[in-house]
């Protein structure tokens, strides 16, 4: 089974196997999390500002801890992921914190057949649709759960990071989204020895790309900006260049690492 048309079940056992390290993990670092510590970094509470009393939709949520945090803030959320595995860790959260959250377990393409509502604000972020083969699809479905006005906020990785390498030494993957890439992975992003080896199977999309589909799906692009720094320690060679904030040591700050997009559904 290595085709890309198996790319949902081949995804979904890599995500399945990382649940266990990830939970475990300093990265998550569940233990403050528990205490009241907020997954969510600058960027994305910079875009959101007030969200009390807002419902949110959080596409691709792993297990649950950035929709905890959206609900700490007062807000009804909703999180959607692929791994069961991870939404089931996410209950587990959910009832320990005692926030008032739901989850899901489907590919978001498949939600309109699980989920019948709208939203005040969609919110994806970081590594997220680089696992989804049709950005049509994807917007298509922000938009449907939108509510007339409301926003989509958005913060990924930049796409000229997943152009490198592993050791960002050289150009090795192409801007542009042309073909699936199948790779064969080993450990994870929490813990490089982790015993995990599985097949991931994953899409590059250029900001155009990204951009465009939004727009044909009736959103209004009301910002986006791009950043020289990762707010995650999840990349080969970087260095801390303050708190919560990393670069690729060897390019300095000669390089976009993040980008944030606020889009507005349209009234119609």
């Amino acid at each position: 089974m290595n085709s890309k048309n198996d790319y949902l079940i081949i995804n979904k056992h890599l995500w399945n196997q990382k649940v266990d390290y990830h939970i475990k993990s300093e990265f998550y670092d569940v233990k403050n999390f528990l205490k009241g510590k907020s997954s969510l970094n600058e960027i994305e509470l910079n875009l959101l500002k007030d969200i009390s009393g807002k419902s949110i939709l959080h596409l691709q949520c792993h297990f649950g801890q950035d929709s905890i945090s959206l609900g700490r803030l007062g807000a009804k959320v909703t999180g959607v992921d692929l791994s069961d595995k991870a939404i089931d860790q996410a209950k587990i959260l959910t009832e320990k914190l005692n926030i008032d959250a739901e989850f899901i377990c489907c590919d978001i393409y498949d939600l309109p057949n699980h989920l019948d509502k709208k939203f005040d604000i969609v919110f994806t972020s970081y590594g997220t649709i680089g696992w989804l083969p049709d950005l049509s699809k994807w917007a298509k479905i922000i938009s449907k759960y939108l509510k007339p006005g409301g926003k989509f906020i958005f913060a990924e990785f930049h796409p000229v990071v997943w152009m490198f390498d592993y050791d960002f030494e050289k150009i090795q993957y192409r801007y542009f989204n042309s073909d699936a890439i199948i790779e064969s992975e080993s450990g994870t992003y929490t813990d490089r020895d982790a015993p995990i080896k599985s097949e991931s199977i994953t899409w590059n999309h250029g900001i155009g790309e990204v951009v465009n589909s939004l727009i044909a799906n009736g959103l209004v692009i009301n910002s986006l900006n791009e950043y020289d720094y990762s707010p995650y320690n999840c990349f080969n060679k970087t260095v801390k260049i303050s708190k919560n904030k990393f670069r690729i040591k060897h390019l300095k700050n000669n390089i976009p690492m993040v980008y944030a997009i606020v889009a507005k559904k349209n009234n119609y």
